[in-house]
C-alpha cells in the first residue's frame, strides 16, 4: 500500500511578501497540504509544474512575463488535472471571469486574504481531485508503516496495531536522523539515500529503520535500536555529516515510544534544522552540541528608532539597529521567518522614513525589493547580517549626498545649535535672531524640513536627555528639569508624561525595577 499523499501545492505571485504570507497563514501539513514550490511569474511556474506535478496551484492574476490569465489557460490545456485558485485585487474582475471560463476552482481577493479564506479555497480544490478522495478510506483499512508515520508527523490521530509495529521495529529505542538539502534530481537523491542506508545496515548489528519525507526540504530515517547501539548511531551520524558538506544532518535524542515520532519530528528535528540557520558551522545538529543560549535582547524600540531618525540622529539610530540585529543573530531559537521579517520590515521602514523626510531615496526604493528577495533566499544569519550592513552603507551614502545640499546644510546647523543649547531658555525668537531669520519664516522652514514644529522638537530633545539622567539616578527630578532647560517644574512633568506616557517619578521607578 502506498503512503497517503498530501495535497501538493504550488504558489505563484510576483510579490515576495504575498508569497511569504501565504506560506505562513496555515499549518500546511497539519491541514493535509504540502508546498512543493513557489514562482514569481507564469513562466517560472510552468517549469516548476513539470518538475513538481502539483495538485493545486495558487496564482496571482497580474504578473510580469506571463500573467495569471495566460498561465491558467496553458495549465488547463497541458495539465488538466491541476486545480487552480486565483488571487486578485478588486479591479480585476474581467480577468477573473476569463479564468473561470478556463475552469479555475475559486478566487480570493488579496485584501481579504486570510487563513480561513485560504483554507476554504484549498479544501474546495482538494475535494475536486479524485486521486485524493479515496486515499483516507484505503489507508484506514490497513495502514502501512509509512502511512502511520505520515499521519503522526502531520498531527493527525493514527490508530495502529502495536504488535504490527513491534514486528517491524523490535528494539527498545528510537531516534530520528534528519537529512536536509537532498538534491532535487531524483537519481542524486536516491543515491544519497542508498548510501545512508548502506552505512546503517553495515555498521549497526541490531537495528531497523525506515525512510520518510518530512517536507519539501527535509527527509528522515526513523532508526530503531537497542540502548547499546546509541553511541554507534551518533558516531555514524558524524561520519555521514563529514562525508558531504552540501547535505545537512540532525539527530534527535532517543525515545522509547513509536507514537512519539510526530512530536519528536516537530519539536526536535525541525527545530534543530531551524537552528542551523544561525549555526552553519555545526556539521551535525544535536541538542547536546548546541552552544549556550544567550538571553533574548529587549524588544526593538521602533518608536525610539523612528524618533532618532526624525531628529536626524542617524548615527545613534543605525548603531542601535546594528547592535540589535547582531543580538538577534545569536538567538538561534528564533523562528527564521520571524528573523527575516524583522530585517525586511526595517529596510521598508527606513526607506519610508527618509522619503517622508524629503531625502532622495530613489536608489534605495529601487533596491529594496532586491534586498527583500536576497533576505528571503539567505541561507544563514551571517549572510542576512551582511545584507543589512550593505543596506546601511547605501543609507549612509544617501544621507551624505543629501547633506551636501544647501537646504540640508542649513537644517543641520539649526539642529546642531539646538543640541548645544537645549539646556538654556531657548526660544524660536532666540534661534531666529542667531541665524538672522525672520521668526515666522524660521517656524515654517523648520516644520517643512523636520516634519515637526520647533517647540515639539526642542521638547523631545529635552525629555530624551531628562530620561537619560533619570536612568542614571544621580540627580533628583526637580534638578533634572532645570538641567534640561525647564524653569517650571510642573510644566516639565506635564511635557514628560505627554511624550513618555509616564510621569518622571513613574518612569524612574520603572527603570529601577527592571
Amino acid at each position: 500500500m502506498t503512503t497517503p499523499e498530501l495535497c501538493r501545492t504550488l504558489i505563484v505571485d510576483d510579490e515576495l511578501l504575498i508569497r511569504q504570507g501565504i506560506k505562513h497563514y496555515i499549518d500546511w501539513e497539519k491541514e493535509g497540504f504540502l508546498i512543493v514550490g513557489e514562482a514569481a511569474n507564469g513562466q517560472e511556474a510552468l517549469e516548476l509544474i513539470e518538475e513538481t506535478n502539483p495538485h493545486v496551484m495558487i496564482t496571482d492574476i497580474v504578473m510580469p512575463i506571463m500573467d495569471g490569465e495566460e498561465l491558467t489557460r496553458v495549465v488547463k490545456e497541458k495539465y488538466p488535472h491541476t486545480e487552480i485558485i486565483i488571487l486578485s485585487s478588486f479591479g480585476e474582475f474581467d480577468y477573473v471571469r476569463s479564468t473561470f471560463q478556463n475552469g479555475v476552482v475559486d478566487y480570493i481577493l488579496k485584501p481579504k486574504l486570510d487563513a480561513n479564506s485560504l483554507l476554504k479555497a484549498l479544501n474546495t480544490a482538494r475535494h475536486r481531485i479524485p486521486s485524493l478522495q479515496n486515499e483516507g478510506e484505503k489507508a484506514d483499512a490497513n495502514p502501512s508503516i509509512g502511512q502511520i508515520i505520515q499521519k503522526l508527523i502531520s498531527g493527525y490521530d493514527a490508530p495502529y496495531n502495536p504488535a504490527a509495529i513491534t514486528n517491524v521495529f523490535p528494539y527498545s529505542h528510537f531516534c530520528l536522523l534528519g537529512v536536509k538539502n537532498l538534491k532535487r534530481e531524483s537519481e542524486a537523491s536516491d543515491g544519497v539515500k542508498e548510501e545512508i542506508e548502506k552505512v546503517l545496515k553495515t555498521n549497526l548489528k541490531e537495528a531497523a529503520h525506515t525512510f520518510f519525507t518530512v517536507n519539501q526540504d527535509i527527509s528522515a530515517f526513523l532508526i530503531n535500536i537497542n540502548s547499546e547501539e546509541i553511541t554507534k548511531v551518533i558516531e555514524l551520524a558524524y561520519q555521514l555529516a563529514k562525508s558531504d558538506p552540501a547535505i545537512s544532518f540532525a539527530l534527535t535524542e532517543v525515545f522509547s515510544d513509536f507514537s512519539q515520532v510526530g512530536s519528536r519530528c516537530k519539536e526536535s528535528l525541525l527545530k534543530l534544522f531551524n537552528y542551523q540557520f544561525y549555526l552553519p558551522d555545526i556539521t551535525l545538529l544535536m541538542d547536546k552540541n548546541l552552544p549556550k543560549l544567550l538571553d533574548a535582547p529587549d524588544h526593538f524600540n521602533l518608536e525610539w528608532f523612528t524618533g532618532e531618525f526624525k531628529r536626524r540622529q542617524f548615527d545613534s539610530a543605525l548603531s542601535y539597529l546594528t547592535n540589535h540585529a547582531q543580538s538577534l543573530s545569536r538567538l538561534y531559537t528564533m523562528d527564521v521567518f520571524e528573523y527575516k521579517a524583522f530585517f525586511g520590515n526595517i529596510i521598508f521602514n527606513i526607506t519610508v522614513l527618509l522619503s517622508n523626510m524629503e531625502y532622495n531615496v530613489k536608489e534605495l526604493e529601487n533596491a529594496r525589493y532586491s534586498y527583500f528577495r536576497l533576505i528571503d533566499d539567505a541561507q544563514t544569519a551571517g549572510e542576512t547580517l551582511q545584507l543589512l550592513n550593505r543596506f546601511i552603507e547605501e543609507v549612509k551614502k544617501c544621507l551624505e549626498s543629501s547633506q551636501n545640499q544647501p537646504e540640508n546644510l542649513n537644517m543641520k546647523k539649526l539642529l546642531e545649535y539646538i543640541m548645544d543649547h537645549y539646556a538654556e531658555p531657548l526660544t524660536l525668537k532666540d534661534v531666529a535672531k542667531h541665524f538672522h531669520f525672520n521668526p515666522s519664516y524660521l517656524s515654517n522652514y523648520f516644520s517643512t524640513h523636520n516634519n515637526e514644529g520647533f517647540v515639539e522638537y526642542v521638547n523631545k530633545i529635552r525629555i530624551e536627555e531628562a530620561a537619560k539622567l533619570l536612568v542614571k539616578g544621580e540627580a533628583n527630578i526637580s534638578d533634572i528639569s532645570a538641567m534640561v532647560g525647564y524653569s517650571d517644574h510642573s510644566y516639565f512633568c506635564k511635557v514628560f508624561k505627554k511624550i513618555k506616557g509616564l510621569s518622571p517619578s513613574q518612569f524612574k521607578r520603572k527603570q529601577h525595577f527592571r
